[in-house]
């Protein structure tokens, strides 16, 4: 075993604002923040000004005279992304969209139950769902690149005043601020996806992302569109259910995962490969689907709207605030932030604005389908995209669920300072 310092470096001193915990224990999981701007993450919008760091076109009347709030406006490039996808919808094959209708069969199981699991999809489940996920996300992705979920996720309702893409940007720039990055720093970014979080993040604080995903089609897209932007960022195929991950002991500085640990088998043992590769003193971002406590099993309606739900966001397990903050000590972490990172604690704001474009979409489709202009799949992949939205604004308006639900934590120096005493006594 090789020596460990006995004292962390000054340069990654962790703050101490950052190590208190303020009144985000498991008991009050469903306390949400009141604004985005409080006093350790308060947004300077005129200070970054991000259309320049990111070829953003700046509208015209973008600064409202009220507020002061900047609304951005999306990528130039966001037409050609659009109609890229919609062309590869267009030309699936029939195989490509039967996988993807019966990949949605996973999302009626949960991880908790392994002998439902053997039952639906025999003993080799874990990879029956590996290979669901892979038909899933391969349509999937292209299917939230015709709206403003092109990063496939709803983001937490930082600020009413701006759009569903502005959250998103608000929501990573806050994951940078709390994660502490800074211009070098090595970042590990679980469920990746197309690297939109990636080229963002990358170019907000300067650090380099490796990025994790099970699906070809989107690292493709994602090692595409960071090399189309001069960034570095590397990404990786691999399942995160295919433990131990594929990186050695204290490689990263960072990580984070935007809604990614929902489809995780084995959140302990995740959490525990998570520490393994970060370094002493490194943070860690969660963002991610849990049952409330105000969720009742028992309850009719609950279940009911339970699985409607879990389908639409692509949930297998069905996590809870208190699990995960107790997974993640076991795993050595300390927690410092549990809470709710929607303004209110209601992310349904934003939910009901991507299903109201995505059900106007729908309607366009399926006028285009009937005039014999788009050609027949596109009616089945429109029709199950939009089936249940209203079902998650219900359940998130209740507090019965949250995709919304933000954990902060960090791996304590103290572990490495233990060792290197437990080396130095041998």
């Amino acid at each position: 075993m090789s020596a460990v310092a006995t004292h962390p470096p000054a340069q990654a001193a962790v703050p101490a604002s950052m190590l208190q915990t303020t009144d985000r224990s498991s008991t009050s999981s469903t306390q949400s923040s009141d604004t985005l701007f409080d006093a350790d993450a308060k947004l300077d919008h005129t200070a970054h000004k991000p259309w320049k760091h990111f070829g953003f076109r700046r509208p015209q009347h973008d600064a409202d005279s009220k507020t002061g709030v900047e609304e951005r406006s999306a990528s130039d490039k966001r037409s050609t992304t659009f109609w890229t996808s919609f062309k590869y919808l267009s030309n699936l094959t029939t195989k490509q969209v039967d996988d993807y209708m019966a990949s949605y069969a996973i999302y009626d199981l949960d991880w908790a139950d392994e002998p439902a699991m053997i039952r639906a999809l025999g003993t080799d489940y874990k990879q029956k769902v590996g290979d669901s996920l892979r038909a899933y996300y391969g349509v999937m992705n292209h299917l939230c690149a015709l709206g403003s979920v092109e990063k496939m996720y709803i983001p937490p309702l930082m600020d009413k005043r701006v759009s569903v893409l502005d959250n998103q940007l608000l929501y990573e720039e806050s994951i940078a601020r709390d994660l502490g990055l800074t211009p070098g720093d090595r970042v590990l970014d679980i469920g990746c996806g197309r690297g939109r979080v990636a080229a963002h993040m990358a170019k907000y604080s300067g650090a380099h992302i490796t990025g994790i995903n099970i699906d070809p089609n989107q690292l493709a897209q994602a090692r595409e569109w960071n090399a189309q932007q001069g960034l570095s960022n590397t990404f990786v195929e691999r399942d995160q259910n295919d433990l131990p991950l594929p990186f050695a002991d204290a490689s990263f500085d960072a990580f984070y995962q935007i809604q990614a640990f929902s489809l995780c088998q084995d959140l302990p043992a995740m959490f525990r490969e998570v520490y393994r590769v970060l370094k002493p003193g490194a943070r860690f971002s969660f963002l991610d689907w849990v049952r409330l406590p105000a969720y009742d099993a028992a309850n009719p309606e609950h279940v009911a709207l339970m699985r409607r739900v879990k389908p639409l966001i692509g949930a297998v397990g069905t996590p809870t605030p208190a699990g995960l903050e107790q997974a993640l000590t076991d795993a050595g972490f300390r927690v410092t932030r549990s809470d709710n990172a929607s303004v209110g604690g209601l992310q349904a704001p934003l939910i009901d604005r991507v299903d109201v474009y995505f059900r106007a979409l729908r309607q366009l489709i399926l006028a285009m389908v009937r005039l014999h202009v788009l050609p027949k799949h596109f009616k089945t992949l429109i029709n199950r995209l939009c089936l249940d939205g209203q079902a998650f604004v219900k359940m998130d308006q209740m507090l019965l669920i949250s995709t919304s639900y933000r954990i902060l934590a960090v791996k304590p120096y103290a572990v490495a300072t233990s060792l290197a005493c437990n080396e130095a006594s041998r």
